[in-house]
């Protein structure tokens, strides 16, 4: 049987008219013609030797053999583009002060320091989780180079920032399935059964919050507040991970967006349990200069690509 060599200009095409949604924008991108990139993905199908879509609709959707295949087509691509960035920067030399917040440590640190690290052996880099004040506080004082971090509005003007995404606020519980074992779900449930002539409830909505100042607990606290809802603070910690472990325990409510969930915590379906909308959060990269160092430079753009590729996989709005 002979050996498959899967041509990486056809995966590129391939991975990149799914991530736009689309094979004629896929086509533009790329800057082919539309029946040249139609051609490649006969070509890999040819190559796949099994049928990689279906239609759906006026248009397509990958079979279980195109998602397996999309899977591995994002790693050798990514492995290219790792080869020819350790080419072009073997001798890169310097260091790298890297702030991020604490939903992107586990989620991107591992995967965007060990790339970084395989290509450019000679750069070292400090990591800082803190969060968002911290970081940006950090990067004024001159402390940090680059920051990954939630734009509240409020940043320096002598920071440069890069907004990254847009991701909706969502409700936040425990992922068993019991939103609450509390005296409010309770009385939620209570007045809903009793219809809608009840009175509303009065039992107030658990929180739980990181500490102030917070920008995010002013807006979850405004937004009950403009829609009646009563809330308290159930717990408070500075430790997102200890907001994940209450909320998971059935404490209260918390919220953030969809961005590093750990499993043992789910979001809700807020009009189930009656709570208001909330708005969405900005994402964005700060560097300490506008022209920064080639190693600074570099280490960005890994955490734009890893931060696009993960945005790319939820729901979530891109700049």
């Amino acid at each position: 049987m002979s050996q498959v060599m899967f041509d990486l200009d056809v995966l590129r095409s391939f991975s990149t008219g799914i991530a736009l949604g689309s094979y004629a924008r896929a086509a533009d991108r790329l800057g082919r013609s539309t029946s040249a990139v139609s051609a490649q993905l006969k070509k890999l199908e040819a190559q796949a030797g099994t049928v990689l879509f279906r239609k759906a609709g006026r248009g397509l959707e990958l079979t279980d053999a195109g998602e397996t295949l999309l899977a591995y087509a994002h790693r050798m691509l990514e492995l290219n583009e790792e080869a020819g960035a350790a080419m072009r920067g073997a001798d890169l030399q310097g260091w790298v002060r890297l702030g991020l917040q604490e939903d992107f440590g586990e989620t991107l640190l591992p995967a965007v320091l060990g790339r970084f690290a395989r290509a450019h052996p000679k750069v070292r880099i400090e990591a800082c989780v803190a969060r968002s004040a911290e970081l940006r506080e950090r990067l004024e004082l001159g402390k940090l180079d680059l920051a990954l971090a939630w734009d509240a509005g409020d940043q320096p003007p002598s920071l440069h920032a890069e907004r990254v995404a847009r991701l909706p606020l969502q409700w936040i519980g425990p992922a068993s399935g019991d939103v609450l074992d509390a005296a409010w779900w309770k009385e939620r449930q209570r007045r809903e059964g009793a219809g809608r002539g009840a009175r509303k409830s009065t039992e107030p909505l658990p929180l739980v919050l990181l500490d102030a100042p917070c920008p995010l607990r002013d807006i979850v606290t405004r937004t009950l507040d403009r829609a009646g809802v009563p809330w308290r603070h159930a717990f408070t910690s500075a430790s997102l991970a200890a907001l994940w472990a209450a909320s998971s325990a059935g404490l209260g409510l918390t919220v953030r967006t969809p961005f590093g969930l750990p499993s043992h915590v789910r979001a809700i379906d807020r009009t189930a349990v009656g709570l208001p909308a909330l708005p969405q959060m900005s994402m964005a990269l700060y560097r300490a200069q506008a022209n920064a160092e080639a190693p600074v430079g570099r280490l960005a753009t890994l955490l734009l690509e890893a931060v696009r590729q993960h945005v790319q996989m939820g729901p979530a709005q891109m700049h």
